[in-house]
């Protein structure tokens, strides 16, 4: 029978009080130390009267004794084993034989995650990919503010992703690297099921095989100590390994003074403030007293300043493109229901859609294994991305900022005096639009607090002291990183959106609410005003698709679109050319008018010959007499054989040339090209002499017959504007083509006007067109 208590001998306690007086402290102090309500065990040690056996262990621990040699009579079983012999076969058996019997626990304990809208367990081993380290907290660098303003989006995707001055290692390596470590991490980055991964992976023998996993959540400790009214990490290990058939304290004293624990505790943010100094001193004087063993300790970016003294902070490193192809062919493969073959072909697909330009939104979010797990549900369902991506992205911040906490059951401290999700909502959506519109995806702290307290202070009952509001302006900002990480302290003092997408759906949402108050900001009007700014365009397509009606919003952007070109006479002439030339295939007159602007505007582009194809004979051919002409315009002097492209190039139009009358001009041309078997210097003769009048008179015969111009002349200016006159209209177009609230009427008069000139345009509304 184990003994359950201790008490020293006359010699032990005389060598305790020596160590006691050395140390000048009280019994209040020791007692502390050991996280004793009362000083009287440490009286009844000194006393030479019984004790708690962990209590008398303890004691002995924080005055540097060992307790065998204080204790009277100690339990055979912690001393020297007689049986196994040497002391070093001792503890191995000791591990062996604690693993064994906690196998199946830690198993059951780790084996097995519960993820969102999958309603079966999920083995980690089917999902879990290796994650990466960031050994330098970006959050803790110092940065001017001015080295952050000018970044693009695709900088601010980078700067997410840890590829500016972060290396990254793989995490296990952390863990041999640092034996106290402290993972940090944004909700739903994966901190717990690395945890667990560390765990199984011990538990079989592939790492840290000379040790024991213990695995504890620190908010149940917590809950637990709190109602038993005493914190003591070591009692609660003692009693977890009840559960596995283990009631001997000694095992765990014996494991942890050998170093050969590997223990993970999960969730330091996840304890309320008021236990929080309990538990992290509980982890404190467990490492310091235990120093051998390997600690690592999970806990959101957000809470790191709760300080554990000698532990390494690192932080867990956004999905990589490997990573990210690598989790999507294990989600597939494993939780979905269909063959394999067909699995296989749907992560593919998968993969392939999410690299296209549409869908790169999706891919900002998918760094984080949380939002990879959703949109990969969502294409599951649907086979493909979501086309309401307003609802989605919804959903998205309905799970930061309510569900993901109440999926793991945690409760937190109330920081935003009783706030609901739609006043949080409200309050981020402000400072999205006033950060966006300042063209700032990074702002400093002193200026998001003033944001905060902006809307604080319109809150009944907000109070009107300065400092006061300040102080709860800061706290606000603080829940809102460390519960919902949709805030993030990018460097010292500097934060911003966790995710460019939520920024951007949070203003649009933004403009959507301000309509439908009938603000006098006008927000529409406000927003079309940047029609022409491609950071904008996710703002658009958001905002068409929120809106009840987006009959008024198109409108508006049609009038701004025609504006970019009103005053220019001469871009309103190239517009009437095309508008004539549209004529000629009157089933998709804007999409014509776009081709020949196009084609005028940049010739021999790809892009307008691939559409010419899927239009009527004409638009092909004039297509093709445009690649005529870009292909006789070539340099033969030093290049002999380049003549027969050429000639080869005429022979193909006149096999689709109609009109008699340009087929016989266009051949008439080919028949004075000068015949390439003759001698190279006579036909350099013709190229130097004859070659620039027969361009020209191909040119001009192509303008005659077919009414093709290249001989616009731009200027810098009117270069650029038709570039916003076409980006302008594409996004007009896509605006159109989303899923959006459009009556019939106005959708059909907005594409019958696309790219027509001011005259026409005023023809159509004096006609009530």
């Amino acid at each position: 029978m184990v003994k359950r208590s201790l008490q020293g001998s006359v010699s032990g306690i005389q060598e305790a009080k020596k160590a006691f007086a050395h140390k000048g402290w009280t019994q209040d102090n020791l007692a502390f130390e050991v996280n004793l309500k009362t000083r009287q065990p440490i009286w009844r040690f000194f006393t030479g009267r019984p004790v708690e056996r962990h209590i008398f262990i303890e004691i002995c621990l924080v005055l540097s004794l060992n307790w065998r040699e204080i204790a009277d009579n100690p339990p055979e079983e912690l001393s020297e084993s007689k049986e196994l012999g040497a002391e070093l076969l001792d503890i191995d058996a000791l591990v062996q034989q604690v693993r064994s019997q906690r196998f199946e626990k830690i198993e059951d304990q780790c084996g097995t995650l519960q993820l969102l809208d999958i309603g079966r367990p999920v083995k980690i081993d089917d999902i879990y990919i290796d994650v990466n380290i960031l050994e330098e907290i970006a959050s803790l660098q110092w940065l001017e503010f001015a080295d952050l303003q000018n970044f693009t989006s695709r900088e601010f995707d980078r700067f997410g992703l840890g590829e500016v001055s972060q290396i990254q290692i793989a995490g296990i390596s952390a863990v041999e690297t640092y034996s106290k470590l402290r993972v940090l991490g944004k909700p739903g980055a994966g901190k717990t099921t690395f945890l667990q991964h560390l765990a199984i992976q011990c538990n079989r023998g592939r790492f840290a095989a000379n040790r024991v996993a213990i695995f504890i959540t620190l908010r149940d400790f917590a809950d637990e100590s709190k109602e038993a009214g005493e914190f003591h990490l070591l009692n609660y290990i003692c009693k977890e390994f009840l559960t596995s058939g283990i009631s001997d304290a000694s095992v765990v004293e014996t494991l942890l003074l050998e170093g050969r624990v590997l223990l993970l505790l999960d969730g330091l943010d996840e304890v309320l403030d008021q236990e929080s100094k309990a538990v992290v001193n509980e982890i404190r004087r467990l490492s310091e007293k235990y120093q051998k063993n390997m600690f690592v300790v999970t806990c959101r970016t957000a809470a790191k300043a709760s300080s554990l003294r000698r532990f390494t902070d690192v932080e867990i490193a956004p999905f990589t493109s490997e990573q990210i192809v690598a989790f999507a062919h294990k989600w597939f493969t494993k939780l979905t229901k269909t063959n394999v073959h067909q699995r296989l072909e749907q992560a593919v697909e998968f993969i392939e859609k999410l690299d296209l330009p549409e869908n790169l939104q999706f891919r900002r979010l998918v760094v984080n294994p949380l939002f990879l797990h959703l949109v990969c549900w969502v294409f599951d369902q649907q086979n493909k991305f979501p086309i309401q991506k307003a609802a989605f992205y919804k959903q998205c911040l309905d799970l930061l900022l309510i569900k993901w906490d109440e999926t793991k059951a945690i409760e937190r401290d109330e920081v935003y005096q009783g706030f609901l999700l739609p006043q949080k909502l409200k309050l981020l959506s402000q400072i999205a639009s006033a950060t966006f519109e300042q063209g700032n995806y990074f702002f400093e702290q002193r200026i998001v607090e003033q944001y905060i307290g902006d809307y604080i202070r319109d809150l009944p009952n907000a109070s009107t002291e300065a400092e006061e509001l300040q102080l709860d302006s800061e706290g606000v900002l603080k829940a809102i990183e460390l519960q919902h990480g949709l805030l993030a302290e990018r460097v010292r003092g500097i934060f911003s959106f966790s995710y460019l997408t939520f920024q951007e759906y949070l203003t649009a949402r933004q403009i959507v609410a301000n309509h439908n108050l009938q603000a006098l900001e006008q927000p529409l009007e406000r927003l079309v005003s940047h029609i022409t700014e491609p950071r904008w365009r996710e703002i658009f397509l958001l905002t068409v698709a929120m809106l009840r009606s987006a009959d008024f919003l198109v409108q508006l952007m049609k009038q701004e679109v025609d504006a970019l070109v009103a005053e220019d006479p001469y871009l309103q002439k190239f517009l009437t050319w095309a508008s004539q030339k549209s004529l000629v295939a009157p089933p998709q007159p804007a999409a014509i008018r776009a081709f020949y602007l196009a084609l005028a505007r940049t010739p021999h582009l790809t892009q307008p010959f691939t559409l010419a194809c899927i239009l009527d004979q004409g638009i092909f051919l004039d297509a093709a007499l445009d690649k005529l002409v870009m292909e006789c315009t070539i340099d033969c002097k030093s290049n002999f054989g380049n003549a027969l492209v050429c000639d080869d190039a005429l022979s193909n139009a006149l096999t689709i040339v109609q009109d008699a009358g340009l087929h016989q001009a266009l051949q008439q041309l080919k028949d004075q090209l000068p015949d390439p078997k003759q001698s190279k210097e006579r036909f350099q003769t013709w190229w130097q002499i004859s070659y620039p009048a027969w361009m020209e008179q191909l040119e001009a015969t192509i303008a005659k017959h077919r009414n093709i111009q290249h001989d616009w002349h731009f200027s810098p200016q009117q270069q650029q504007v038709l570039q916003q006159y076409y980006y302008a209209n594409q996004l007009l177009i896509d605006c159109l083509n989303s899923n959006c609230q459009l009556t019939d009427v106005v959708r059909q008069e907005i594409e019958a006007s696309l790219f027509l000139p001011i005259k026409e345009l005023s023809q159509r509304e004096w006609q009530g067109l």
